[in-house]
């Protein structure tokens, strides 16, 4: 049984393959309309998500198969005391595959023990979202044409940002991928990705405040927002909220063909103005989400059957 967990679960090898899927998915849609006729996707979202979500949900049907779940605890068992184990086993009984959002670090990974069908990782807590990290990799790919020889500037909440954590372990394994990382001091990258991920593998990184030093040697800004949700006191994050806002200005001060990323929702982080810049890549990004889920719901079906017949 075949589980995603963290973008490291698929060699570099078969993250290209299932990219090229997804490529050809966004070419061809309707060659895959079928292709998951009968299967049932289970969307187990303990906490709040719009796009991820709803991304799963359109990937599914997509594929003409069909959707079931729940969008928070409060409307699960878990709100009974179920625990996560019991929970997937009983949705095993009910659906094919399934998508599980969690607040606490490592749920995924214990309903994938438990688990008769393949478990996707939809984000446990501030570790890993790596169906998040396979969309970003399928858009810079699409747009940019390569996923080596790249300065990646990653900009505001490094220290609780998942999407940041699982993206730095996924290029890594790239050639010639530098990245810039701007953010306040008390949201800076966590020790155990700075010294674990980047140091110990030898990637050239550095650290700076100011956004606009670093605009000018960008391929691609990866803004996020400060997540409220993660801090303790409020105090902390309406200080935080606001620390970086990307403007039209500071766009001036970029290559004319550097990529904005941004895992979505935005709050203030990217001013609107920016939206209408050919650069200004976000919202196609959420379409590139639907593509790649597509792909990782075949590829893990596949893997289920061959599993079976095992």
């Amino acid at each position: 049984m075949r589980h995603l967990m963290s973008p490291l679960d698929f060699t570099v090898e078969e993250l290209d393959t299932l990219l090229d899927l997804a490529g050809d998915i966004e070419k061809n849609p309707d060659k895959y309309a079928h292709a998951c006729d009968g299967k049932k996707l289970a969307t187990c979202f303990y906490e709040p998500s719009t796009r991820t979500r709803l991304s799963f949900e359109a990937a599914m049907l997509n594929l003409g198969g069909s959707v079931l779940g729940f969008a928070s605890a409060d409307s699960s068992s878990a709100a009974k005391g179920e625990s996560i184990s019991d929970t997937i086993r009983v949705i095993s009984c009910y659906a094919d595959i399934c998508a599980m959002r969690h607040p606490k670090e490592g749920a995924a990974l214990v309903a994938s023990q438990k688990s008769k069908i393949p478990v996707i990782n939809a984000g446990d807590g501030g570790h890993q979202h790596p169906t998040q990290t396979l969309t970003d990799l399928l858009t810079i790919r699409s747009l940019k044409g390569r996923l080596n020889d790249l300065t990646i500037g990653l900009c505001g909440d490094l220290k609780f940002g998942r999407t940041v954590h699982s993206l730095i372990n996924a290029l890594i394994r790239y050639d010639n991928v530098k990245f810039v990382l701007i953010s306040p001091e008390e949201l800076r990258l966590p020790d155990y990705i700075r010294e674990d991920v980047l140091v110990a593998n030898g990637v050239e990184f550095k650290e700076m405040e100011r956004l606009e030093d670093a605009m000018g040697e960008l391929d691609v800004l990866y803004m996020t927002r400060v997540q409220r949700e993660r801090f303790f006191n409020e105090e902390d994050y309406v200080r935080l909220k606001d620390f970086y806002i990307l403007t039209k200005e500071k766009m001036e001060l970029a290559r004319p063909d550097m990529l904005v990323l941004h895992p979505l929702p935005r709050v203030n982080e990217i001013s609107v103005e920016v939206d209408d810049d050919p650069r200004a890549a976000y919202f196609k990004q959420a379409q590139y989400g639907v593509y790649v889920r597509m792909a990782l719901i075949l590829t893990l079906l596949e893997a289920a059957k061959e599993d079976e017949h095992a």
